[in-house]
C-alpha cells in the first residue's frame, strides 16, 4: 500500500480525471499523471513495483500501438489482469496516469502484467522509474524529423534508457539492421523474431532506406530481399556481420478474402489484418509472450478476434458508400497504405491529407520519400488532397503527373463523394487528423452506428 503522500497523489489524480470528463466528455490521458507527479514524485516506482507478474516497454517507430493492444488482448484471454496506456499516451505523464487510475482509492494495484507504450525520446525518463522486464523493439525510421531529429539520435536515445533498465531482456526486430544493432549493444539478454518469407511487393516500400550500412565494419550490407525500408535478410560481405536466425518466426503467409493466414509457434492463425505488417505486430507480440513466459494458449483465439484497427484503421458507412480511414505518420507508413490500396482492384476515390501541427512534425520534406507513382495503378477515379499542407501534397503529385483536387471542407467534400463517386473512399491522414475525422465521419454515418475494424 502506498504510504499518505502517494495515496493523496492518487486521490487528485482520479479527481482531476473524472472533472475532465464532466467538463469535456473524454477521459483525460495526461493531466491526471502530471498532478500524480507534482504531488508525489516517486509515485511511478512505487505503483510500478505492484505489479505481480512482468512490466513490458514497447517502443518503435511503427506498430507500438498495435503490438501493445495485441499483448494484452492475448494475456486478458488468458484471464490475467492486465494494466495498458490504452489511449496511447506515451510520454511520462500519460504513463503515470494509466498507473494512478488503475490503482484503487487507496493507492493499491491489482494487476498480473503491465503492457506499457513508451515514446522513444521519453524513454529515458519512463523506463529508470518504470523498470520494465522486457523491452519489444518494433523497428527504426525517420519520423517527425524536426522533433527526433535524424535515427542516430533516436537509436541512442532508446540505447541510454534500456542501459537504465538493468533487469530488462531485449526483444528485436531482428530484420531491421537498426532495431537488431541497437539491441546487441545494450548488453542485455536477447530474443529475437522476424519473417524469412517475402510477403510485401515493391511498392510496400520507399526506395529511400534509413540504413543500409554495416554497424560493425560501416561498409555496404548485402541484401536477400528487403521486407520493406531496411527491414529484410541482410549480410555484410566484408566483416560477415548478419541477420540472425530469429528465435520466433511467422512461415506459410497467405493473403487471404479477409486478411492474412500464417503459423506461429506451431499454431496456424486466420487473423483480420488486412496489411502484411499487422504480421509483423502478431508476430512480435507472441515472441514477447513467450519470452515473458506467459500463457499462450488461447493466442490463436485472441489474435483472430482482435481489430487491428485501434482506431487508425477504420471503416465507415456513409449514404451507401463504404469510407475506409487509415493513419500514415512518415514514408515507411504512407507506402505501406498506397500498398493496401493497390491490393483493392476496384474503382475508388482517394482522399489524401498532410497537416503539420505539433504532433505531425513542421517538416514534410518526407513526403517527397514516397513513391506516390504507384497510385496511377490504384484505379482512383478521383484524388483529393487536404490538410494545412495541401498545396506541399499537390505540388509532390504534380511531379508524378498525378492530377488531383484541392480540398477546403472535408465533410462536404466526403458528402459529395459519397453520394456521387464510386461507393469506395479512402482517407489517408496523418496524425492530428486522425482524431477530428474520426469525430466527422461518427457523426456523418449517424453517431449510434459502430464503426467496423478494416
Amino acid at each position: 500500500m502506498l504510504g499518505l503522500r502517494g495515496r493523496v497523489a492518487v486521490l487528485c489524480a482520479k479527481a482531476v480525471s473524472m472533472a475532465l470528463r464532466l467538463c469535456s466528455r473524454r477521459k483525460g490521458s495526461v493531466l491526471p499523471g502530471f498532478v500524480a507527479r507534482c504531488i508525489d514524485p516517486g509515485i511511478l516506482q512505487e505503483i510500478a513495483g505492484m505489479v505481480q507478474g512482468k512490466i513490458i516497454v514497447v517502443m518503435g517507430t511503427n506498430g507500438k500501438t498495435t503490438t501493445n493492444s495485441i499483448i494484452c488482448h492475448a494475456l486478458r484471454a488468458e484471464g490475467k489482469r492486465v494494466l495498458i496506456n490504452r489511449t496511447g499516451a506515451n510520454m511520462l505523464n500519460g504513463v503515470i496516469s494509466a498507473f494512478v487510475l488503475a490503482a484503487d482509492s487507496r493507492g493499491r494495484l491489482d494487476a498480473d502484467y503491465a503492457c506499457i507504450e513508451v515514446d522513444e525520446f521519453a524513454s529515458v525518463q519512463v523506463l529508470p522509474k518504470l523498470k520494465p522486464d522486457f523491452v519489444l523493439l518494433t523497428n527504426l525510421f525517420r519520423d517527425q524529423i524536426d522533433r527526433f531529429g535524424e535515427i542516430d539520435i533516436v537509436r541512442s536515445r532508446i540505447q541510454a534508457a534500456v542501459a537504465k533498465a538493468p533487469k530488462a531482456t531485449v526483444i528485436s526486430n531482428c530484420d531491421d539492421v537498426l532495431s537488431f544493432a541497437l539491441a546487441s549493444k545494450c548488453g542485455r539478454p536477447m530474443v529475437t523474431y522476424g519473417m524469412d518469407q517475402q510477403v510485401f511487393d515493391g511498392s510496400s516500400s520507399p526506395k529511400v532506406r534509413e540504413s543500409i550500412f554495416c554497424p560493425v565494419c560501416g561498409k555496404k550490407l548485402a541484401y536477400e530481399f528487403y521486407h520493406y525500408g531496411q527491414l529484410g535478410i541482410y549480410e555484410c560481405p566484408f566483416c560477415g556481420w548478419k541477420r540472425p536466425e530469429p528465435d520466433y518466426t511467422a512461415e506459410g503467409v497467405i493473403l487471404q478474402e479477409k486478411g492474412y493466414a500464417f503459423g506461429i509457434g506451431g499454431v496456424r492463425i486466420h487473423s483480420r489484418a488486412k496489411a502484411p505488417y499487422n504480421i509483423y505486430n502478431t508476430l512480435s507480440a507472441y515472441a514477447a509472450l513467450q519470452a515473458m513466459g506467459a500463457p499462450t494458449g488461447r493466442f490463436r483465439e485472441a489474435v483472430e478476434s482482435f481489430h487491428y484497427g485501434n482506431n487508425r484503421e477504420e471503416a465507415f458507412t456513409i449514404n451507401g458508400a463504404r469510407v475506409y480511414l487509415h493513419l500514415a505518420k512518415n514514408p515507411v507508413g504512407f507506402q505501406q497504405k498506397i500498398s493496401m490500396i493497390l491490393k483493392d482492384g476496384s474503382p475508388k476515390d482517394l482522399i489524401l491529407q498532410i497537416n503539420d501541427a505539433a504532433q505531425d512534425g513542421k517538416d514534410i520534406s518526407w513526403l517527397w520519400d514516397v513513391d506516390f507513382l504507384y497510385l496511377k495503378d490504384a484505379n482512383a477515379k478521383t484524388i483529393g488532397v487536404a490538410g494545412t499542407r495541401r498545396l506541399d501534397l499537390a505540388l509532390r503529385l504534380k511531379y508524378e503527373d498525378i492530377r488531383c483536387r484541392l480540398v477546403k471542407d472535408m465533410e462536404d467534400y466526403l458528402q459529395g463523394l459519397s453520394q456521387n463517386g464510386t461507393g469506395s473512399i479512402y482517407l489517408v491522414v496523418n496524425y492530428s487528423g486522425l482524431r477530428s475525422a474520426n469525430q466527422m465521419l461518427h457523426k456523418m454515418q449517424g453517431g449510434s452506428v459502430a464503426s467496423q475494424g478494416v
